[in-house]
């Protein structure tokens, strides 16, 4: 099976601007392809997934990534898929941020001469003169157009600022200036993206009289229609520091029976013929997909060695063996103790399981909570300096674990 078909049956592939013209490309390994990432926090997380794992397998079939490090276009906020304004960031920052990213991408694609490269769209927006800018690109844009593209129309309601109606330009001037000086004839990004990649391609007609592509990706949703990597406690990272191979692990442990296949399909590098099978198992054969499914990501995103760790854990853990070696751990300090012990809403939220002291007494009220695998039925229970130099295990709800430790 060739690449563009293979991206077909995994279910990758939303919506092209020209097939025909895509697949001979993506197959032949012409294609010079951008992706563009957003530095907003300081590392990557599930919801860039799909576009690391398509960087990777074009890749492999000899095309040429482009990771496009949005440092220019974060100064302004992509209003795609938000309700409000972001909030802006300084350059150190947003450095910091792009310094992060690169580290985390060389575990899907090579870097180098003649490999995968990344740039900065700060290099060449920054050194734009607004009046040269609105002159040579503007026109080119019909605000009508503008104004019915999704991203646009989601934010009419609440007021969309002349800020952000200048991102679609700008994105569109990435295509444009890569076009020209990396000889990138090709973008991909999310589904929610569309607009503003057509806007790229047609500023290259427009401009140069020449063609350009734009393929968008499968959005990963659950089966109830929401964006998948985010927990009670936030996204899910792909720094270890920020999300632990072993929580990792279990997120993906825990996608619903009819998420699974779809996942493993996405997102693994398993052969096609291999999850075909697989799409025969039900009952307690999901289990083991989904297994099979956070063991394949947590090795690619975290290695091998630190996989079959989150692996070895979760048995022992849900085996009742109790092996804890692995699990999430907080480190506690004498001065956070109060009478030589810690309360049970305090330690809750010390070890980030709950976000505040109201939400710990709520989950301890549902009986929710537990410790050493005992319900904790009172919301005045204190754990004792002596339990805490041991280590205690918390268990929420069914599936989170974590250990408190003194430091």
């Amino acid at each position: 099976m060739k690449v563009y078909d293979e991206l077909v049956a995994r279910g990758l592939i939303a919506q092209v601007t020209n097939e025909e013209e895509i697949r001979e490309m993506i197959d032949n390994g012409k294609a010079t392809f951008y992706i563009g990432f957003d530095p907003t926090a300081d590392s990557l997380h599930v919801g860039h997934f799909m576009a690391l794992c398509l960087m990777k397998r074009l890749q492999m079939a000899g095309n040429r990534p482009i990771a496009l490090i949005g440092s220019g276009t974060a100064m302004i906020g992509d209003p795609s898929g938000r309700t409000d304004m972001r909030s802006m960031m300084t350059q150190e920052t947003i450095q910091h941020n792009c310094d992060c990213f690169k580290k985390q991408m060389e575990r899907f694609i090579e870097f180098g001469e003649g490999k995968a490269q990344m740039v900065n769209n700060a290099d060449w927006l920054l050194k734009l003169n607004y009046v040269d800018f609105i002159r040579e690109i503007g026109a080119c844009f019909s605000v009508n157009n503008m104004l019915r593209a999704e991203c646009f129309k989601q934010r009419m309601e609440k007021g969309l600022s002349f800020l952000e109606f200048n991102y679609m330009p700008m994105q569109s001037y990435d295509f444009y200036y890569l076009f020209q000086h990396y000889g990138c004839n090709m973008q991909f990004g999310g589904n929610d993206q569309w607009s503003n990649m057509l806007g790229g391609t047609e500023l290259i007609r427009r401009k140069l009289g020449k063609d350009a592509h734009a393929m968008t990706i499968t959005l990963l949703l659950n089966s109830e229609g929401k964006k998948m990597g985010k927990t009670a406690s936030g996204a899910v990272w792909l720094d270890p520091n920020k999300t632990s191979p072993f929580e990792f692990f279990q997120y993906w442990r825990n996608v619903g029976d009819d998420d699974v296949l779809k996942c493993i399909r996405m997102l693994t590098f398993l052969p096609l013929e291999q999850i075909d099978e697989m799409d025969k198992w039900e009952g307690s054969q999901l289990n083991e997909a989904k297994e099979i499914l956070a063991y394949e990501l947590t090795k690619l995103v975290h290695g091998e060695e630190e996989a079959e760790k989150a692996k070895t854990a979760a048995h022992a853990l849900f085996a009742g063996g109790g092996d804890d070696t692995n699990m999430p751990t907080t480190e506690l300090t004498a001065d956070q103790l109060t009478d030589g012990g810690i309360g049970i809403l305090s330690l809750l939220t010390a070890c980030g399981l709950t976000k505040s002291n109201g939400e710990a007494r709520r989950l301890v009220q549902q009986g929710g909570i537990f410790v050493e695998e005992e319900k904790v039925a009172a919301i005045d229970l204190t754990i004792s300096e002596a339990q805490l130099r041991d280590g205690v295990k918390i268990r929420k709800g069914k599936k989170v674990y974590h250990k408190a430790i003194l430091a």
